[in-house]
């Protein structure tokens, strides 16, 4: 499935059912964070409710990006806001569950410079092209949002194990992924025509 980050603008209004989706993502993270935190995160009914808030929120990230590719929809606004609605929710959760104590502040640490890194990895390569999501990224995408998921949900004792297995092959593949993509990344740059433009003019004694 192509990435939503390298399909072209469409030059439709911005003002569309699939960034709507993707603004209504970024409105349900503060009442996430509230459920999640509430009394300590010791709040069985709260936490349920962040259970469902979160659920919701991952189904509409998967919506609303199927929904600008198949109609036609694709904005400049939505490949902006989109991935800082991901990473919004995914930070609050992580964050969040680490302030209660359900996750360790590494695993958080881990996630997050990674997800950052990346992030300003494909914004300094940009004017050599669009570095698209890979599938071993994908995947990362959906083991974390499961193990996340998991964590969240107000049981403990064997389903921990559960929730940790799942969580240890996301952080797995968290880091796999990361460090392709800075090969990709520096494969981009050197391979990019701007780049290969640049060699040109310095073999020619061009400035």
């Amino acid at each position: 499935m192509p990435d939503p980050a390298s399909t072209p603008s469409t030059g439709v209004s911005t003002w569309n059912i699939a960034n709507a989706l993707t603004m209504f993502r970024i409105l349900l993270v503060p009442f996430f964070g509230w459920a999640l935190l509430a009394d300590g995160g010791h709040n069985t009914g709260s936490r349920t409710i962040a259970v469902i808030i979160f659920a919701i929120a991952s189904v509409t990230d998967r919506i609303d990006g199927q929904l600008a590719r198949s109609r036609g929809l694709v904005t400049d606004f939505g490949k902006m806001m989109d991935p800082i609605a991901d990473k919004a929710l995914m930070g609050m959760a992580l964050v969040g569950l680490s302030v209660i104590g359900r996750l360790p502040w590494w695993v958080t640490a881990v996630i997050l410079i990674r997800e950052v890194g990346i992030t300003l990895l494909r914004l300094s390569v940009i004017r050599h092209g669009v570095l698209p999501a890979s599938r071993g990224g994908k995947l990362k995408t959906v083991l974390q949002a499961v193990a996340i998921g998991l964590f969240l949900l107000p049981i403990t004792g064997w389903f921990d194990v559960v929730a940790w297995v799942v969580m240890i092959a996301a952080l797995a593949i968290t880091v796999a992924t990361g460090v392709d993509y800075v090969f990709r990344a520096l494969k981009l740059r050197e391979n990019s025509e701007r780049s290969r433009a640049r060699r040109a003019r310095r073999a020619t004694g061009g400035s």
